[in-house]
């Protein structure tokens, strides 16, 4: 009777461990189901925001741009006018309407809003391609519409109360953490500041400021150094002179400077360019600092571009 209970005990005890083994085994294969379905369901709530903010700006272009100026060899673009005593006459205008009609019209509005330097010289007219009127009826926080061409970047440009709004909200308002490219807060938007700054993310899928980081290579700055902002205004063309990665606090975030002060800033944002502009930066000229993360967090990448020309913006 003894051997025969001895041999009872041992096989319930095998019984029970194999059933706490079982339940455990089963626990963890539970668990492990509900980390893959958790991972699973982020995953496609990352790829539906993907796709949400891909499909707001995929077609922005077609809906409020209409033709982007072109850089010419001179630096200026293909449907100006240059500064000239009796009026601007605009040229190249054939694929858009009657050349005499815009001429007229061009003439007219260059009369009503021509803005004049010392020397008295009315600014160039260039045709704005942007449909502000719609874009400002969805949100009259967009303050002008950016234009790379070296990346083929092409996005609004919106401008918060703070810095923080549209980090992760399209320029409709809609949460999305592709966000949307805004102005500074604490910048004009005229531009005028001694340095503006745009911000951007930098998107894995190469969207929004995603591509910034090309311009570590001179092949890309060679390609075209320039970048355009427009507003319902004025045209702004910048000359790309340094291409940098910085800490992301410091001087690159300052927007104003003592004249002593905005020459260092310049002296240093030169010096540590990755590429070879070769131009010519003084405390008299306005800066656009574009900027974006990096893999590291405590860093920014920055593209800077010194304003070139204003154009008075011809709306049509």
């Amino acid at each position: 009777m003894s051997r025969y209970a001895d041999n009872n005990r041992r096989e319930n005890r095998r019984k029970k461990g194999s059933a706490v083994g079982t339940f455990f085994t089963s626990l963890l294969l539970v668990i492990a189901i509900g980390v893959f379905g958790y991972a699973a369901f982020m995953l496609y709530g990352y790829y539906r925001e993907y796709k949400a903010g891909t499909d707001e700006y995929g077609n922005l272009n077609d809906k409020y741009v209409n033709i982007m100026p072109v850089e010419t060899e001179a630096g200026g673009g293909t449907l100006q006018t240059e500064p000239q005593s009796e009026g601007a006459v605009l040229e190249n205008v054939a694929e858009l309407e009657n050349p005499d009609t815009v001429k007229t019209r061009v003439e007219a509005a260059a009369k009503e809003t021509a803005v004049e330097d010392s020397e008295e010289k009315t600014l160039p007219v260039l045709v704005n391609p942007i449909n502000f009127a719609e874009l400002n009826a969805i949100n009259p926080d967009i303050m002008g519409w950016i234009r790379i061409g070296a990346l083929d970047i092409s996005y609004p440009v919106a401008q918060g109360k703070d810095n923080d709004y549209y980090l992760h909200r399209t320029f409709e308002g809609v949460d999305n953490f592709a966000g949307c490219i805004f102005l500074n807060c604490d910048n004009t938007r005229y531009l005028t500041d001694q340095n503006s700054i745009i911000y951007g993310h930098n998107m894995k899928n190469g969207s929004m400021f995603g591509t910034l980081r090309e311009f570590q290579n001179q092949e890309t700055y060679d390609k075209n150094p320039y970048f355009w902002i427009f507003t319902p205004d004025f045209i702004y063309q910048y000359r790309i002179f340094s291409s940098s990665e910085v800490y992301k606090i410091g001087d690159p975030y300052r927007t104003r400077f003592t004249t002593e002060d905005f020459q260092n800033y310049i002296d240093q944002s030169l010096a540590n360019s990755n590429i070879n502009c070769g131009v010519q930066v003084t405390t008299d000229d306005r800066i656009v600092t574009l900027s974006t993360c990096t893999a590291d967090d405590s860093t920014r990448r920055i593209v800077q571009g010194k304003l070139e020309q204003v154009y008075i913006s011809y709306k049509g």
